[in-house]
Parts: C-alpha cells; structure tokens; sequence
C-alpha cells in the first residue's frame, strides 16, 4: 500500500540483478525532452527508505537493482537535472546518491547502498502540485511479510515488558448489542477483558493496560489515544457480535482493511501539524505531503502486517476452545484499528444474539476461556515476534530457534 490518494496503484516487485521498464502507457508518459529533475528528497524510518523525485512532468522511466556493488540504478527517459537541483544528505541504507547526464539524453539516477534491497515505484500526483516520482526501499519484511514492530518507548536490550492495551467495547450509555435475555455487551465484554488483562499480567514479560476498567463511555479516538498514551505493543479490542438470525454462532477477529487505512492517511496527513510522532520517534509535522504520505504508509503497512500475524494467532487458538465463525481473519475499517503506528485486532468474541451463546458469554468460566484463548495467540504471537528491547526478545536471544517464514494469509470476504 502506497499513499492515500493513490487508488489505482500498481505494484511491480524489482528483480535484484536484473533490469525491469516501468511507466503508464499511453501519450501522457511521453514526455518533452525538457522535462527536469527539480529536487531528490529522502526519508529513512525502522521499515525502510523513501525516495522523493520532483519533477516537471512524468515521464517513462527504468529501475535496474545489483548487488555488488549493492545500488539501485533509475534511468528517467529524456530528462535533465535543473540547475539548482536539491540533492539529499545520505542516511540509514543509502550511502551515496549521484545524478548523471547520459548521451542519449535519458538522466539515470544512482541510489548506492548498503546492502541489496527491493525497490518499488509509483506516481503522486495530486491537482496543482507537480509530478513527483516514489521509490520505497525497504527489506523483505518491510515489503509486507509478517515481523516485529517496534515501539519508540522500546530501548534495545532494557527487558521491558511488552504492552498489550485491552479494550472493552462501548461502555455508559452504548450498551453495544443485547441478547434475548437481556444481557448487554458492554457488560460481557468488560469482564472478558478484564480476565483477559489479568491473564496477561500473570505472564513474565508481559503487561496490560485496559482502556476503560468500569462502565464508561469512550469515543473509538479516545481508545486509541489511550492506547498510544500507554505506548502499547498491540491493541485488543473485545465485541460479541449480533445478527438478526439468532442461529449464528461462533468468533471472528478482525484487522484493518487497506481501505479503512488509506481514509485515516487522509485524516492524519490533514492532522499532521498536530499529531503525534509515529514509533521510532519519526515525525509527519515537519514533511512534504509525498514524504510525509510515504512514511505513513511505510508505518501502516508494517502494521497490517503485523497485526494480520497476530490475528491469526489468535483465531487459530480460538478455533481450539470452541465454533469459529469465520476461521480467516477478516479485514475491515473499523475505527478503532486504525491507529497507524500499533497492530491492533478486533475480535468478536461470540454472538451476543444467539441465546445458548448469550448464556456462554455471561458465564465467569466461559469468560475465562475466551480470555484465556485469546491469551495464548498472542503470548504465541509474541513468542515468535518479540519487539526489541523486550524480555520476550533477550530470551528469544538466549535460546535461538529455525522457524520457517510466516506467509500472509488472504483474509475471507
């Protein structure tokens, strides 16, 4: 996932030691020989790089990748560099970055590195801004496959405690859904997540915080602020469901969908003077609209990856204690998971609606066991994919295991 405002994007993945020719079809690629590189931005973040090219107009272009030396090569098809072109200062993989006149009048950028990572590109460009062209370098788990996000409150080697912020939902006044017998959600739904936190505060290493531990009412932004206010690992957030058919049965959890996270790109990018800055300390409020869209989406895709990981640890120990619903994990734009910078989960515990699951939920030792369920997915979770500086991640050190590569699983309908 690129940035916001690119809904129709197409993702061509690099082919290290090889060379691939990238563009849009069409007339509006062929661009005068006039066209000019005007500036090179650069962003580093813990995911990877981002790359920034301003200039007049698009134009057909080439990425090469190799590994010795370790470079990515982009050639701009009848291109010059302005006079004054802003060049960036190298940091975190970039080395070097060198612009070259070529004799054909193709203008080829040289990003050297230090060491061979993927590169994507892609256009950004928005009404009375000119074109800018992106690339995203990152390594193969900033790419989308599943790893560990780490927090800015997690100093490498301290032995902290993962943070794990557990969220009852509705509260006060919202009810949430009520069954048959006139049990509410709101209730149910505390008390699993205070068993929940209890479960996880009895585990070395690891502590929750709960957004609400009493019957009050909290706006869906004032769950996540608590939630970043507290500088959580993971956010959990506990449902039972409800339909008009009283025969369905069983749990569901649920991530953000790419959707639900472009829209809050759009709310954060608008917020960015204001907002707070993403783990690893990096801030939007002092970057262009592309960085400052680049550097979120970096963050987001990170998250969704991780919290897709995480959810299916999680269902898959749900699946062991009784009928789920919809055994993937499901994908939606609830407000709730959009915090860009935490993995975060909804898991609809059991249907509030159906009468024998009603009696299940407002039973203690049936509250218990879904705690207990949802526990050890993400204590298994963790295990896997200790964030640094944790207690999880020294002994992990301490006793090393040869685990295959997690796979991203397509999420159901």
């Amino acid at each position: 996932m690129f940035a916001k405002y690119l809904k129709r994007r197409v993702f061509i993945p690099t082919l290290l030691l090889g060379v691939m020719v990238l563009g849009e079809p069409g007339s509006a690629l062929q661009a005068a020989p006039t066209t000019q590189l005007r500036s090179v931005a650069l962003a580093t973040d813990a995911t990877g790089v981002a790359i920034s090219l301003a200039l007049s107009a698009k134009m057909a272009y080439r990425i090469a990748s190799e590994r010795k030396p370790a470079r990515i090569t982009l050639t701009l098809r009848q291109a010059r560099a302005a006079d004054t072109v802003v060049m960036p200062t190298p940091e975190g993989a970039v080395t070097a970055v060198n612009v070259r006149q070529q004799s054909n009048g193709d203008l080829r950028l040289t990003i050297f590195l230090t060491q061979a990572l993927p590169a994507r590109a892609t256009w950004d460009h928005t009404p009375h801004t000119p074109p800018a062209l992106v690339l995203r370098l990152a390594s193969p788990a900033g790419l989308g496959a599943p790893h560990a996000v780490t927090a800015a409150h997690a100093p490498r080697a301290s032995g902290r405690d993962i943070v794990i912020a557990v969220d009852a939902g509705h509260g006060g006044e919202d009810p949430g859904a009520t069954g048959h017998a006139g049990v509410h959600e709101k209730d149910v739904v505390l008390a699993i997540a205070r068993a929940l936190a209890r479960r996880i505060d009895a585990q070395p290493g690891m502590h929750a915080v709960l957004t609400r531990d009493r019957d009050e009412f909290l706006t869906l932004r004032e769950r996540i602020r608590r939630a970043r206010q507290a500088q959580a690992d993971l956010f959990v957030s506990i449902h039972a469901d409800s339909v008009i058919n009283s025969a369905v049965s069983g749990s569901s959890v649920y991530v953000l969908s790419e959707r639900g996270a472009s829209n809050e790109a759009a709310r954060w990018l608008a917020e960015r003077e204001n907002a707070a800055d993403l783990k690893g300390g990096v801030s939007l409020a002092d970057k262009g609209n592309t960085l400052a869209s680049v550097l979120l989406d970096l963050s987001q895709s990170a998250n969704i990856s991780a919290s897709m990981s995480a959810a299916q640890s999680v269902i898959g120990a749900l699946e062991g204690v009784g009928l789920v619903r919809k055994a993937q994990v499901q994908q939606a734009g609830f407000v709730v998971l959009k915090s860009p910078d935490i993995p975060s989960m909804l898991v609809e515990t059991a249907y509030i609606s159906n009468p024998s699951e009603e009696r299940r939920l407002r039973n203690p030792a049936q509250q218990a066991t879904l705690a207990d369920a949802i526990f050890s997915g993400l204590r298994d979770y963790f295990a896997h994919n200790p964030p640094a500086g944790t207690r999880f991640a020294l002994d992990r050190g301490s006793h090393p295991a040869t685990e295959p590569a997690a796979s991203p699983v397509e999420p159901g309908a």
